[in-house]
């Protein structure tokens, strides 16, 4: 694993990447939850098959996550701005510049990547327990937020999730895991067979 210091407009972020081809069939760029880090179990499966698979990964945590905050506030616009500085520079190594961007993240993270993914010139999403509304809310739906990642998208959601769990209409893809919660702990290994079966078709060959 390489790890990069990427300097941001809210701070320092850190990109761990694991490359499995040369060259890769993707980049999936992923982040993590509102609380929780890039070692969360959906993350690392499915990084570990996207490897595994020919592609490479970015694993990035967040520059408040860095700095040592365990929650990122309120203001979207910095949690954007500071992802869009990394995935730019990511997509302005050599090593990455011809090859298919996938934006993604579980949670809050999810939220993120599908907000900006028109603007870095993702082909996909990949949103793992993308939270459709606060617990006990659903007034305060987010599906706006899928709706504006404009490119396809891929929602894994557990059917016991209390965040609950967007309509198929508003995505690409919905995949619904019986028996899971927020933190698709229970079958990590399936959420990522799922998620390298999809991707399939945005690859090189």
């Amino acid at each position: 694993m390489e790890r990069t210091e990427i300097d941001t407009p809210r701070g320092v972020a850190w990109a761990d990447i694991v490359e499995g081809g040369s060259p890769a069939r993707w980049l999936l760029a992923i982040t993590h939850g509102a609380g929780g880090g890039v070692e969360a179990v959906d993350i690392a499966a499915v990084s570990e098959a996207v490897v595994a698979a020919g592609g490479a990964v970015a694993r990035i945590t967040q520059p408040y996550r860095v700095a040592g905050r365990t929650m990122p506030g309120s203001a979207t616009a910095a949690q954007d701005e500071a992802w869009v500085a990394v995935v730019e520079h990511l997509c302005a190594q050599e090593r990455f510049a011809a090859v298919p961007l996938v934006v993604g993240g579980r949670s809050n993270g999810a939220r993120v990547a599908c907000r900006t993914a028109a603007q870095v010139g993702a082909v996909a999403v990949v949103a793992l327990a993308f939270p459709l509304h606060p617990p006990r809310n659903p007034q305060r739906s987010r599906a706006h937020e899928l709706r504006a990642a404009a490119v396809p998208t891929l929602v894994v959601n557990g059917d016991r999730d209390p965040f609950g769990i967007p309509a198929q209409a508003e995505v690409t893809r919905l995949i619904v895991r019986p028996g899971e919660r927020h933190d698709l702990s229970k079958d990590p290994h399936g959420v990522a067979a799922a998620v390298v079966e999809w991707l399939g078709a945005f690859g090189q060959s």
